[in-house]
């Protein structure tokens, strides 16, 4: 693997900076499961404030990450899923779960 000397055109510093943070990765392996309501990700994901939350979505779906349903029921929810654009970082997400089974909490391979 080249090291790339311009950091704008890093292809893994493009992906850090759409998935790299605690709560966005967390929040995208959840929706991975399938489509997700407000609520189900706050329960899920404890210790994530409605406001860091509420941002984090807001982001994903600025990125084209994942999209935003309003079902205008009573009560009306909203839903969030992978568009086809999230659905491709899907690779990532298992080529990281299978590297996290392989290895214990001290480092070993298992």
């Amino acid at each position: 693997m080249s090291h790339e000397s311009n950091h704008q055109n890093c292809p893994i510093e493009k992906t850090m900076n759409v998935i790299g943070g605690k709560w966005t990765f967390l929040i995208l392996r959840d929706i991975f499961y399938g489509p997700q309501r407000f609520g189900e990700l706050q329960r899920s994901l404890r210790g994530i404030s409605p406001r860091t939350l509420s941002l984090r979505l807001k982001e994903l779906e600025e990125e084209g990450i994942i999209s935003r349903v309003i079902y205008s029921e009573i009560p009306p929810h909203v839903e969030y899923s992978l568009t086809k654009r999230g659905q491709s970082l899907h690779p990532i997400f298992e080529a990281m779960k299978e590297w996290g089974n392989s290895w214990d909490v001290l480092g070993q391979k298992k």
